[in-house]
């Protein structure tokens, strides 16, 4: 098995260093591919004698790729893993980073489940001065588990398997290919959990419980450009494509698509609620704040993010690993 780790980039040198470091630095080395999306600052030049360097030293590990355009970030990943001759690719922002154990502890673990096409890690969130700020939650027991693929997208659905954001994600190159890559239209808002869902359907899911990459919560995030009200219908189109792939076998249990319509609505009002914006929160959140079905979710989602063995598909996942 051959890890690529893929670095998109954007006239941000200054992290872009940092989250370099940390993927030739790891304790099982990969390649690297790094893909700048046409920036105008030095980022061609730095990179480009990172390349050298390494070369010189007998290193070809890394690889750098210019955009001729700047085409976004969605086309850029789908570029690098293009790119790439991994069997498995770790993606990784440029404002974030990895542990350096983090390919050799995701090898170990794939290497214990050959079905998997994705795996997921814990992550550790950091303000820009990398202060610690929170962690994600632990989605089930043991240090290592795997969910069958048939009882994925249920998951994802009531929000019980959490595979998160790139920095705690890698998958299959060629599962990856299958689904025809990211979707550009969703440019930076959900276009990675849409990713996910499509992955998913092709095999496993391997969970570690251990925080091997670093998120970086900042005010320059890309995601921070959208409105809630923007990010609250795109979060309603993504429940729709996990809705559309989960297995027939969970129909009885199944909610109707308008509780979980009214649930998003709930969250995001209450999103919208501790920023201060109480017009768009009350806006938000008329009519869904008189449906039953949408706070029964709301309390479920709460209490599935508070302990790891509040739902019956958690109790049910497979350890390959104490």
């Amino acid at each position: 098995m051959k890890f690529s780790i893929v670095i998109t980039t954007y006239n941000r040198l200054n992290l872009l260093k940092r989250a370099l470091d940390s993927a030739l630095s790891q304790t099982l080395p990969c390649e690297v591919v790094v893909v700048d999306d046409c920036s105008s600052d030095s980022t061609q030049a730095y990179v480009q004698e990172r390349c050298e360097a390494l070369a010189t030293a007998g290193n070809n590990s890394l690889v750098y790729h210019r955009n001729s355009e700047n085409i976004g970030h969605s086309k850029s990943v789908n570029a690098g893993v293009e790119l790439a001759t991994g069997d498995w690719i770790k993606l990784l922002d440029d404002d974030d980073y990895l542990a350096s154990n983090c390919i050799e502890e995701m090898t170990n673990a794939i290497a214990l489940r050959p079905q998997a096409v994705i795996c997921s890690c814990q992550a550790i969130q950091v303000d820009d001065k990398e202060l610690e700020i929170s962690r994600t939650r632990k989605p089930g027991p043991g240090k290592v588990f795997y969910i069958p693929q048939e009882d994925i997208h249920y998951g994802m659905l009531m929000e019980q398997v959490p595979f998160g954001t790139p920095v705690q994600v890698a998958f299959s190159r060629d599962a990856f290919l299958k689904t025809g890559g990211w979707d550009s239209t969703l440019d930076t808002n959900f276009d990675d959990i849409d990713s996910w869902i499509k992955i998913s359907q092709f095999g496993d899911a391997i969970f570690i419980n251990e925080c091997l990459g670093y998120r970086t919560v900042w005010s320059g995030a890309f995601n921070q450009k959208f409105s809630i009200q923007n990010r609250l219908d795109t979060n309603i189109l993504i429940k729709q494509r996990i809705y559309s792939q989960v297995s027939p076998k969970y129909c009885s249990v199944l909610p109707q698509f308008q509780y979980i319509r009214d649930y998003l609505k709930l969250h995001w009002s209450l999103v919208a609620l501790k920023q201060g914006k109480l017009f768009n929160a009350a806006q938000i959140s008329f009519p869904a704040i008189f449906s039953p079905g949408a706070w029964q979710l709301l309390r479920e989602a709460r209490r599935s993010r508070q302990s790891t063995k509040s739902s019956h598909l958690i109790q049910k996942l497979i350890l390959v690993s104490d």
